[in-house]
């Protein structure tokens, strides 16, 4: 059954390369909408069946030697190269797989992404917070654009596009080394990127832990303290987050409503029912004793670990494919940390968006130490 995900990236991918293919492209595409059989056309034919007009390519840690040590060591504190390339191109798949001395590695480890030259990435987060590991541990899930599979390998499907340059690292920030760090990064060469192509950008924010709040009546209509998920001028659209939260205290920690703030910094323009509504779950995902976890196409929430109890641990997600939330100017992605930012739990998240130019004005990331979740009980 063909899924909505893979219609979009092939959506995309279509206009990119019509774009890109000139006249010849316009007119088969013209061709392709005519009246047929049926009143159909070709539509019956799908993209796969169809001539393309890019190139396949890929950047990988093979063995430049043709041995089999396909994979790159990173040393502590070393920086590695993974994907380096001149435009115009799309990077349509990143795969990773890694072996480290550290178990706390998919925190220690951070990704970059720079985009046409720009001095600042447009993304910057540790490896597993990126891939919605936000806790630092290993969940095998699958989603529309993220998924962890057994043997702990990371896929991202999320399309990438780039007008003149593109170049990814890695940085181990922790003190062990990384014995092997495996790449494969699956682009396409085109002749020219649609003018209306967007830039890709993830945002890595913490509050370790939330503050918590005593709001007067604990009515919180302005959404000033609530956790940022990503913040972003320009225009583009909100593509979704990945959440981990380490609980401090005993409750649920999803009574908050999510609020997103559009093209005005005074009041949100969207505001939801309560987080696990946000993560289109419900009723504390079965509560205290009857959590199970769950993971879909474009949302989930595939780690609950001692639902409600001190300790106890969430990882979710929640993808706008199906409607991916417009900005012209301003967008800020928050929730509540508990209704009216009553709780103090810890928070990790990724906000992940497109926009037109490469946004790089990101809050600086806390120090690895601080990124190690563990639990803080109140004082």
């Amino acid at each position: 059954m063909q899924t909505d995900s893979g219609a979009g990236r092939r959506g995309f991918l279509r206009r990119l390369l019509t774009f890109s293919g000139g006249a010849a492209a316009s007119t088969a595409a013209l061709q392709a909408q005519a009246p047929g059989r049926g009143g159909r056309g070709d539509a019956f034919l799908p993209s796969y069946a169809r001539a393309q007009n890019y190139r396949s390519l890929k950047q990988s840690s093979y063995d430049t030697t043709g041995g089999n040590a396909d994979r790159w060591p990173i040393k502590a504190g070393a920086t590695q190269e993974l994907f380096n390339q001149k435009g115009p191109g799309v990077i349509t798949h990143i795969w990773f797989t890694i072996a480290a001395q550290s178990v706390h590695h998919l925190k220690e480890l951070v990704l970059r992404v720079w985009w046409d030259g720009n001095p600042k990435p447009s993304v910057e987060t540790p490896v597993g917070d990126f891939f919605g590991l936000n806790l630092g541990q290993y969940v095998i899930y699958q989603s529309a654009y993220l998924a962890c599979s057994p043997g702990r390998s990371l896929n991202c499907y999320f399309a990438m596009p780039y007008r003149t340059s593109a170049r990814m690292t890695v940085t181990n920030e922790g003190k062990g080394d990384v014995g092997a760090f495996y790449s494969n990064i699956d682009y396409i060469g085109v002749d020219a990127l649609p003018a209306d192509a967007l830039y890709f950008h993830a945002q890595y924010r913490q509050a370790a832990p939330c503050q918590p709040q005593r709001l007067p009546g604990g009515k919180n209509p302005d959404g000033k303290l609530n956790h940022v998920v990503c913040e972003a001028r320009g225009r583009g659209q909100l593509m979704g987050m990945t959440l981990g939260v380490l609980l401090n205290a005993d409750g649920w920690m999803g009574e908050g409503d999510d609020m997103i703030f559009i093209d005005d910094e005074s009041k949100p323009a969207i505001v939801g029912t309560g987080s696990e509504d946000y993560f289109l779950g419900s009723w504390n995902f079965g509560g205290r004793d009857g959590a199970i976890p769950f993971g879909h196409h474009y949302y989930g929430a595939p780690l609950i670990i001692m639902p409600e109890r001190t300790g106890g641990r969430y990882c979710c997600y929640r993808w706008h494919g199906d409607n991916p939330v417009t900005f012209t100017r301003y967008l800020k992605h928050t929730l509540e940390h508990g209704h009216a930012n009553d709780r103090g739990d810890n928070w990790y998240s990724v906000g992940y968006w497109y926009q037109d130019k490469p946004y790089t004005d990101f809050p600086a990331l806390a120090p690895i130490e601080e990124r190690i979740p563990r639990v803080k009980l109140p004082a």
